[in-house]
């Protein structure tokens, strides 16, 4: 069984036919016809089903696609481990990152690594629901996740890069009349942008207006970070994002709020890995990243929000 007869049936799996399949895999059709039946014929099975929308993974071939993608994952980073000799390295690294969390971080450790291995090809996903994560990492194909929170009692190893600390965004004529730091309290009355249900941010903000025995009204809900940022700079309400995530141009119209939120913030790396990923956790450290500890009449200390497990994405025992 080999893994050449795995890597074609993921392909076809993916494109849907035979001939989508050969063409993205740069070969002749009837070698992956071929190669398909062996599998089949070798396992005892039938993987595909062929149905007018083309071919579609029987129950069984479901079951075995998630196993050949895991094994052939795992024998990229082999390969890519075996070249470990910098520049040669090659193959693929996958990252998730939570949707809002190293926004301007991700970018620049992302690319010091394709810098000192510019042959290596790395694919991001930003997932801002904690399932899907978790969904990621349970099928064997993440090699780095940036997260919010802990990975305590799973198979990823955690590193606490710093704090996320969060900070309400108002349009540019409540910012001015805004202090530095804002009562959490005075945005009752006001409207709130936010984040889709499933999502870890929207989590977030449950809590804190739970905590804070808050019940504003909620005149939107958006997926994306900018997007609430941008509508809150045009006046349509307030919103609470990590600092991050807010885009350049609108640090302005942010503050930070009493009592402070803030995520404690994880890079959960695969243990037993090749060069690539400890070479990028090492460039996530050199990046800035907050470390809350604010003062308020001298006294008052700012506390971390350590998310819930409803919010946490902690990645399971696999």
């Amino acid at each position: 069984m080999s893994l050449r007869r795995f890597e074609y049936a993921l392909a076809v799996a993916e494109a849907g036919s035979v001939t989508a399949a050969a063409e993205s895999l740069h070969v002749a059709q009837p070698s992956v016809s071929q190669q398909i039946r062996a599998l089949e014929r070798e396992l005892g099975v039938t993987l595909f089903a062929r149905t007018p929308a083309g071919l579609v993974p029987t129950a069984v071939g479901r079951a075995f696609l998630r196993d050949a993608e895991v094994a052939v994952r795992a024998a990229q980073r082999a390969r890519a481990t075996a070249r470990a000799g910098a520049e040669e390295l090659d193959g693929e690294l996958v990252v998730a990152a939570q949707m809002g969390l190293g926004t301007r971080q991700l970018p620049g450790a992302l690319s010091a690594l394709r810098r000192r291995f510019p042959r290596l090809e790395v694919t991001v996903f930003e997932e801002a629901n904690p399932t899907e994560l978790e969904r990621l990492a349970r099928r064997g194909v993440v090699d780095l996740v940036l997260m919010a929170g802990s990975c305590d009692g799973g198979p990823y190893v955690g590193h606490h890069l710093g704090d996320e600390e969060f900070v309400v965004v108002m349009s540019p004529e409540h910012a001015q009349l805004a202090g530095e730091r804002v009562e959490l309290r005075v945005l009752e009355r006001r409207a709130w942008i936010r984040f889709d249900h499933d999502s870890a941010l929207d989590g977030v903000l449950r809590d804190v207006l739970r905590d804070n025995a808050m019940a504003p009204a909620t005149v939107a809900r958006v997926s994306q970070t900018a997007t609430a940022v941008r509508w809150a700079a045009q006046g349509l309400g307030v919103t609470l994002v990590p600092t991050s995530a807010v885009p350049p141009g609108f640090e302005h119209l942010t503050r930070p709020v009493h009592p402070a939120v803030s995520l404690p913030t994880v890079a959960a790396v695969r243990p037993r890995t090749g060069p690539a990923e400890p070479a990028l956790l090492e460039f996530l450290r050199q990046e800035t990243w907050h470390h809350i500890g604010f003062s308020v009449s001298g006294s008052e200390t700012a506390h971390n929000w350590v998310a819930p497990p409803s919010v946490t994405n902690s990645i399971p025992v696999l």
